[in-house]
């Protein structure tokens, strides 16, 4: 019997079929898994606000507020100048993402307070994820639109200032009814510091030695206590106090003087967040 000349068909190499579809599958799963990874830091960032063009602060309102009273009435010590500087600019460069600033001075004959920098920490870009943001554009912004303009008013709000009396309360309160009252403010965390000896002197208050005792009891049968009378909406006032002689070179009781203003603090709704005594006298 003869034998079959027909050749079988050659097969294709299973080897070289294998590594090709191989590839191919290596190649898709590293799509996905470039797609998933994406997708991942996309929905696992957290949401960064819709921002203000303006006040760089969150449209819905800001999530804190700091605010710097610098008591202009007269000139602060070279000493206390210089510490000041350096507080307030740890202050700048420590402020949470989306906490406003507003830097604040004395306005003597408006009898309340003038803002000289209002705005919102846009964020330094730290922590910013490379796939779905831009650090070193939000780190320019921040340097640019916050960091340097609030240095500069840092230095314009303890420029030499020489006046004839001292609404701090009057200040005060202008800052309540224009930085923490309000919807968008409600649940946002508010702070305030003053930076000042405390010596409210206006027509109808003052606590230098000769105008009598330091007791709040003589404050409240003041004309004062009505007028600058106000709500801080549980705001904390942190005190940092300047050590000056008076006119007649007498010193204030400051244990006293600062039991007043706790006393006024707290009776006007607010939280007292405690005094440091600044350097210099």
């Amino acid at each position: 019997m003869a034998k079959n000349s027909r050749r079988r068909p050659r097969q294709r190499s299973s080897s070289a079929l294998g590594w090709s579809g191989v590839a191919g599958v290596l190649l898709l799963l590293l799509a996905i898994g470039s797609g998933g990874a994406l997708a991942y830091f996309y929905f696992a960032s957290p949401e960064r606000p819709v921002l203000d063009a303006n006040t760089l602060c969150p449209v819905d309102g800001p999530k804190g507020i700091t605010v710097v009273l610098v008591d202009t009435s007269d000139d602060l010590p070279d000493t206390t100048r210089r510490e000041v500087l350096g507080q307030l600019d740890d202050m700048i460069t420590t402020l949470p993402p989306f906490y406003k600033l507003d830097i604040r001075v004395l306005d003597i004959a408006g009898v309340r307070s003038r803002s000289l920098f209002a705005k919102c920490n846009p964020g330094d870009g730290a922590g910013l994820s490379e796939w779905t943001d831009n650090p070193r554009i939000a780190r320019l912004r921040w340097i640019e639109d916050f960091r340097k303009p609030a240095a500069e008013a840092v230095k314009s709000s303890i420029s030499s200032a020489k006046a004839s009396s001292s609404p701090i309360m009057a200040a005060i309160q202008d800052i309540a009814i224009g930085e923490f009252s309000g919807a968008a403010t409600e649940n946002a965390r508010k702070t305030l510091y003053v930076i000042s000896d405390m010596i409210e002197y206006t027509k109808d208050y003052s606590q230098y030695p000769r105008a009598g005792d330091l007791s709040f009891q003589r404050y409240r049968q003041s004309p004062a206590y009505l007028k600058f009378r106000t709500d801080l909406h549980g705001a904390t006032v942190i005190l940092r106090y300047v050590t000056r002689q008076t006119g007649s070179q007498q010193i204030l009781d400051s244990t006293k003087h600062m039991e007043f203003w706790k006393a006024w603090i707290e009776d006007n709704r607010g939280t007292f967040g405690g005094v440091k005594r600044l350097q210099g006298a």
